[in-house]
């Protein structure tokens, strides 16, 4: 990932840098027929640059929508987000140039059947109108990134489950996103496969120096994957407690017996236990 130049100074004006993703008092609500469901309230959350933040809490606890408003694709009913200091939002409508910083990967690869390995990496590539020799190259980068070298001619249905998500992240990260967004992305995959996928993602978040906002119902996962576990509580969805992880990185499976690591993971558990 090309490094760009990075905002030095905050949009209220005070020194230091900006951070990749400001949060504030976001909400959303749903009309149903049954009345209005607060789906998500009063958020406020800040990401910095390089961080890699995971969510958590019950299903129906507002993690995805909370990412689909940071990803552009659900309007808050309250609140702002920022990306970069610049509002994502401008009432119902998105700011097309803030939407070009994020990368979105979701729990189905969605890769297209009758493209191959590279043209599904270098599809957005080509949306933007990168030349076909650049965005092919850059493809093929990305496929040898995330493993998929001696693939890159190979069909969607040519591939396991773990590849077709490799293939999902990489054209994710074709387009040079400030801040990628996943969405329970490894959710349909067997353990084993699972386990192997959390360390390519780190290895691929160290390499590109990537912003991460990783929603998951796993709590090891978010543990051994995140700087900080965000644990968001029944609709509606607020955040009751954010939990930093000190371990450095890289990590490898071993972390999991450690007793650091397993406190955090029954803090966790205990906590979501008590929202029954």
């Amino acid at each position: 990932m090309t490094n760009q130049t990075e905002p030095t100074t905050a949009s209220s004006g005070e020194a230091g840098p900006v951070p990749r993703l400001r949060i504030q008092g976001i909400g959303r609500d749903f009309a149903t027929r049954a009345g209005v469901t607060h789906a998500v309230s009063g958020i406020d959350l800040t990401i910095e640059r390089g961080e890699f933040v995971a969510l958590i809490g019950r299903s129906g606890c507002g993690k995805t929508t909370l990412l689909r408003m940071i990803g552009g694709l659900l309007p808050p009913s309250a609140g702002t987000i920022e990306v970069d200091g610049n509002n994502l939002w401008r009432g119902d409508h998105v700011d097309s140039r803030a939407v070009t910083k994020l990368g979105f990967v979701f729990q189905e690869s969605n890769l297209f059947p009758w493209l191959s390995v590279l043209d599904n990496i270098a599809l957005p590539m080509k949306l933007r109108g990168v030349g076909k020799t650049d965005r092919r190259a850059r493809a093929g980068e990305l496929a040898e990134l995330v493993g998929l070298r001696g693939f890159e001619r190979s069909y969607p249905r040519e591939l396991s489950g773990g590849m077709r998500q490799r293939a999902a992240i990489a054209r994710a990260l074709s387009t040079e996103p400030e801040l990628l967004l996943m969405d329970e992305p490894f959710g349909a995959l067997d353990a084993l496969t699972r386990e192997r996928m959390n360390l390519e993602l780190q290895r691929i978040v160290l390499e590109t120096k990537s912003t991460v906002v990783f929603v998951t119902h796993d709590i090891p996962e978010a543990v051994f994957l995140a700087d900080r576990v965000v644990h968001m509580t029944p609709r509606p969805g607020r955040i009751r407690q954010i939990l930093p992880v000190a371990a450095g990185k890289p990590r490898s499976v071993d972390i999991t017996t450690t007793p650091e690591f397993n406190d955090i993971v029954r803090t966790l558990r205990h906590d979501i236990d008590e929202e029954d």
